[in-house]
Order: C-alpha cells, then sequence, then structure tokens
C-alpha cells in the first residue's frame, strides 16, 4: 500500500502530547468558567439545513443538508426560546480552510448572553484565555516571535482609526474612491467590500502591536454581518475581533434582532455568493423566523484550537488537534 499514512505512530504522537494534554485542561477550564458564571452548556447538531450566510465560507454538502460552519443560527434560536446565558464547545466546518490557522474541521467556542452589551463579551474574551491560561500554567500568548502577557489589558481602536492611522482611509465612506489614499486599485468587480478586506488584511493588521492583545471594534455597516448598527453612529456596527499576537482569536456581535434587515443582509450575501461561486444557499427561514422574539443580547466566536495555540507556544493548529484533519 502505498501513500502517506494518516496514523502518526508513537514517536510523533508523543511530540504532540504535551499540547494534546494542555488542551484537554484548558477546555475543562473554559467549561468551568461557564459555570461558574451561570451560563448553560448546549449541545446542537452538526448537520443542518442552512450552514450559514456568508459569502466567502465554502460548507461540506452531507445527504440532504450539510455540517453547520458556525453553531449561531441554533444558538440565537435558543435566546428567542427563553434561553438566557448559553455556549456551546464544539466542532464547526468550512471546506477548503488549510493553513497553519486553519483547518476544515476546528473546534469553536460560542457564547451569548441576553440583555447584555456587547463590551461585556469583549471582556469575556480576556477572562476566558486568562482562566485558560492559568490551568495550563501559562503567563503569556506567544506566537512566531511575538509574545504577551495574559493579565495585560486589551488595547482597544475602533476601525475608522485603524484605518485612517494604518491606510489614511475614511471607512464610513461608502465610496469604492475612498481607498485611493492607501495606493488600492480595484480588480475587476472588486466590491467596497473586497477592497477593505486587502485593506485590513494587507495594511491594518501587519500593524497592529503583536505583543498585545487588541480590540478592533465598531465596524462599517457593509462588514456588519449579524450585527447591529451603534446607536452613536448608523454608519458602523457593535462588531468586534479580537487579535493576538497577529492572529485573529474572535469576532463578537452586539446581536441585530431586526428580522427585515437581516434577511435583506442574507439576501444581498447569497447574491454575492451566486455571482461569484455559482452557488447559493437557502435562507434560514427558521431562525429568521425565531429573530423576531430574540431578547437584546451580545455574543462571540472563539477559535478554541488558536487559543490552545497561543498558550502552547504550538507552530501550527495540527499541533493541538488530536488528529490531523485531512
Amino acid at each position: 500500500m502505498s501513500g502517506v499514512a494518516s496514523w502518526l505512530g508513537a514517536e510523533k504522537h508523543a511530540d504532540k502530547r504535551p499540547f494534546l494534554l494542555a488542551r484537554a485542561k484548558a477546555l475543562s477550564a473554559v467549561r468551568a468558567w461557564f459555570t461558574a458564571q451561570g451560563f448553560v452548556e448546549t449541545d446542537l447538531g452538526a448537520l443542518v439545513p442552512v450552514p450559514g450566510a456568508e459569502t466567502h465560507i465554502e460548507a461540506f454538502a452531507a445527504g440532504n443538508g450539510y455540517l453547520h460552519t458556525s453553531p449561531e443560527f441554533a444558538m440565537k434560536s435558543l435566546l428567542a426560546a427563553g434561553e438566557r446565558k448559553i455556549f456551546r464547545l464544539g466542532h464547526a466546518y468550512r471546506k477548503g480552510e488549510r493553513s497553519d490557522l486553519h483547518a476544515p474541521e476546528f473546534t469553536m467556542l460560542e457564547w451569548y448572553r441576553a440583555e447584555a452589551p456587547y463590551e461585556q463579551v469583549m471582556d469575556d474574551c480576556m477572562a476566558i484565555a486568562r482562566a485558560a491560561g492559568e490551568a495550563i500554567g501559562a503567563s503569556h500568548l506567544q506566537f512566531r516571535g511575538a509574545s504577551i502577557e495574559l493579565k495585560a489589558p486589551a488595547q482597544k481602536l475602533s476601525v475608522a482609526d485603524a484605518f485612517q492611522r494604518f491606510a489614511a482611509i475614511d471607512v464610513r465612506d461608502e465610496r469604492i474612491a475612498a481607498f485611493a489614499n492607501a495606493n488600492v486599485k480595484p480588480n475587476g468587480d472588486d466590491t467596497w467590500s473586497d477592497l477593505f478586506s486587502r485593506v485590513l488584511v494587507e495594511k491594518v493588521e501587519p500593524a497592529l502591536d503583536k505583543n498585545a492583545m487588541t480590540i478592533l471594534y465598531e465596524y462599517p455597516i457593509p462588514e456588519a454581518a449579524l450585527a447591529k448598527p451603534c446607536a452613536h453612529d448608523p454608519r458602523v456596527a457593535e462588531r468586534f475581533e479580537l487579535y493576538a499576537c497577529g492572529v485573529e482569536l474572535a469576532n463578537g456581535y452586539g446581536e441585530l434582532t431586526d428580522a427585515e434587515e437581516q434577511r435583506r443582509r442574507f439576501t444581498a450575501a447569497m447574491d454575492e455568493k451566486e455571482k461569484r461561486y455559482g452557488e447559493r444557499w437557502p435562507l434560514p427561514e427558521t431562525f429568521l423566523e425565531a429573530l423576531a422574539h430574540m431578547p437584546p443580547a451580545s455574543g462571540c466566536a472563539m477559535g478554541f484550537d488558536r487559543l490552545v495555540m497561543l498558550l502552547t507556544g504550538a507552530r501550527r493548529i495540527d499541533d493541538v488537534l488530536w488528529s490531523a484533519a485531512p
């Protein structure tokens, strides 16, 4: 039989085992933290009729449905049904994602607080990282030469300030011409969101302090996804992302509860998906029906594998997975 064996063997497994043992301790610590905070752990199935609503994410088809790309729809539906504080630690699936920081099957930590501002889930992110670090005896996050003390507070920077500082762009201007100052020229049929993503990846993210946790907050409305507009400025949304050592760790929202606005956003995302990739997912009608009954809430998704990587100093995501994803 030819080909590369998928079985690691005793020697390679021995190299990984310290990371895996640390992962197990971190997993227990995170669950204990949520329990102490009064959260209920949910156990949601992976097979769903609608995998998500993202333009650029590819899902695995399975039977008459899909493997979910996130448990978000199901968890928010539970909030609409009456749950107040819930979390889930489980696998999510995204086809074609494979790198030192990506695996097609990965562990997502997702949690929601009803009647809580989104600043609360920002604080949760820091507390979770510290609880996991304490469990494994880690005082720092580390990756590719960067190091962050877990006890240090996070820096907070609005997306508008970051784009102005690092790329001389006003992202509250929704014209493509606004990107001229950054010498970013549209390629073919690039949209405003395409140019935003390019500047974020090429100019903003590399300029963030890799030796401090950084929270980018108030994303422009075209990048709001499932976040609600800010009360003080409807051009931006209650969305944030947490970065550490140059790695995106978490993505959180003050949740949008306007079902009609969410339908409009989903439809626009699927129109763009069909235009680019020739694929269109059905709209999550059950979720949209539930959304009309959902209380004000905030939620966040964190890449658990990435957190373990940074706490243990692992070089790649496969180092902290019990079995390497295909």
